[in-house]
């Protein structure tokens, strides 16, 4: 029974310390590396729409990539809002708009994410190099999008990487995935706590339960008293 309760203490105290770390590990990561945004215009619609909340993977010196969807903020621009755009060009690449299709380094761009396949929503033709650096940026509603095409003093309407914040996420699987370890560490961390108690009142309650044969002579190990019990001195 000693033996049985010290096992489950010890078994407690290391489910309670990697439930811990387990949970104080996920949750560090979440915070750190994910948030949200909720969109407040119609520009990145239908692919976000107006008040969806999107997952957001915070920047980490990671490239852009052309079609991540990204948020970014410039002081310079849009009055320094965090905006959601989605990468078209990025630093080297040749972004041309010839008023009928959409073209980078000469390829025409496939866009199946558009509000209703319109391709540049009545602004008219551009012919823009992104410099090092920076990207070349548009809305997926363009017939409603304050974008690159709306700065091109801003060196040519592109924005520098160094502005990122964060890339949209397809779906929430990896903070999803993240939020279940959280969880797995906390019922761990529970059922370490339990086992401990149990183990411990296991210990005190053999401690304090005494011997069934303590009440016979010589119980203890020692030789019973032999004679007549003593007289009590005058």
């Amino acid at each position: 029974m000693r033996r049985t309760g010290r096992g489950l203490f010890i078994t407690g105290i290391v489910l309670a310390g990697l439930g811990i770390a387990l949970m104080t590990g996920t949750l560090w990561t979440v915070r750190s590396g994910y948030t949200t945004v909720t969109p407040g215009g119609v520009s990145m619609e239908p692919t976000y729409p107006t008040g969806h909340r999107v997952p957001i993977e915070k920047a980490r010196g990671e490239a852009p990539r052309r079609g991540d969807v990204v948020l970014f903020r410039s002081p310079d621009l849009l009055d320094g809002m965090a905006v959601l755009k989605r990468v078209i060009g990025i630093g080297g690449d040749h972004v041309v708009f010839d008023a009928s299709r959409l073209t980078v380094n000469g390829t025409p761009l496939d866009e199946p994410y558009l509000k209703g396949a319109e391709v540049d929503g009545g602004h008219g033709p551009y012919d823009v190099k992104v410099p090092a650096g920076r990207m070349f940026l548009l809305g997926d509603n363009r017939a409603d999008s304050n974008d690159s095409r709306y700065f091109p003093d801003e060196e040519s309407g592109t924005v520098p990487v160094t502005a990122l914040q964060g890339r949209a996420l397809g779906d929430a699987t990896g903070p999803a995935v993240l939020g279940i370890g959280a969880l797995i560490g906390v019922v761990l961390a529970l059922a370490g706590v339990v086992c401990a108690i149990v183990g411990r009142l296991s210990r005190r309650r053999r401690a304090t339960t005494p011997s069934p044969f303590a009440a016979y002579p010589g119980a203890t190990g020692r030789p019973a008293p032999s004679g007549p019990p003593p007289f009590p001195r005058p």
